[in-house]
């Protein structure tokens, strides 16, 4: 993979010989992807949440393809898509999202032991579930068979009945708003008051469309799929339009096989 921003010499004049995530001929290690997506270092006053979401988009907008994010990735994606994951604290995916893609718990990767260790994380981050109605099968592996807990987050009007089947089930339930649904915004403090300040929410589209709506989204992670689908597939957002469009900075971009990995931060 060549690395077309932040320009620096690589950029200038790359090798012919690239290879996937690299230069020189050779593909990046996942400790060198590790770095260049590294989250912010804390700040004097200590860590805070750090909210970025990972996502895949058609050139034509879509997210998805016959329902699934699969069909529109690639190898390098996913090499990313799992270096963000060993870098976070949870992940944080809304429910339709865990019924579609079969969502299994996060594994602990050798690779990353250290890493994790050395930043005093569990050996694999926690999946956390955005739902209002609880509406998951608490017999899957997610819930029954995790390294870490499953959180599941909800509202406080959430049937009594759903939330003792997850908790009978192994997850643990925290309160992120008043009513049927969750609030954004408590959703990170809920889980920043645990001690996960890095946050990692791979979609879907509607959960990402209320975390941009909340004004609580840090970073975007888009993988630029050089394909098109045509039909009414969702984009990587989805719900009602925010009143002023929120400026993004490009942070990084990289670039393989035509797939543009990109990293937008909050202006």
């Amino acid at each position: 993979m060549r690395r077309l921003f932040p320009v620096i010499d690589e950029t200038a004049a790359p090798d012919p010989g690239e290879g996937a995530l690299g230069g020189a001929g050779r593909e990046w290690g996942l400790e060198e992807l590790a770095d260049a997506y590294a989250y912010p270092e804390p700040g004097p006053g200590g860590p805070v949440p750090w909210l970025r979401a990972n996502m895949v988009a058609t050139l034509d907008g879509a997210a998805q393809h016959d329902g699934r994010s699969q069909p529109i990735s690639s190898a390098s994606d996913m090499r990313i898509f799992g270096t963000l994951r060993a870098l976070a604290d949870v992940v944080v995916v809304g429910a339709q999202t865990v019924r579609q893609e079969g969502y299994r718990p996060a594994r602990a990767r050798d690779d990353f032991a250290a890493r994790r260790e050395a930043a005093g994380q569990a050996p694999a981050p926690a999946i956390a579930v955005v739902t209002a109605s609880l509406d998951l099968d608490f017999s899957l592996p997610l819930f029954t068979s995790p390294l870490v807990p499953t959180l599941i987050l909800t509202g406080a009007s959430a049937a009594p009945d759903r939330v003792a089947a997850a908790e009978k089930a192994g997850a643990r339930v925290l309160t992120a708003g008043d009513g049927i649904g969750v609030d954004p915004a408590r959703a990170v403090r809920a889980l920043a008051g645990l001690g996960h300040t890095r946050l990692l929410t791979e979609g879907g589209p509607r959960l990402l469309g209320q975390l941009v709506s909340a004004g609580v989204l840090d970073e975007l992670c888009l993988t630029v799929s050089p394909m098109l689908t045509a039909g009414d597939a969702q984009r990587i957002a989805g719900g009602p339009a925010v009143p002023v469009p929120h400026r993004f900075r490009l942070v990084s971009m990289l670039e393989e096989d035509g797939f543009l990995f990109t990293r937008y931060g909050r202006s």
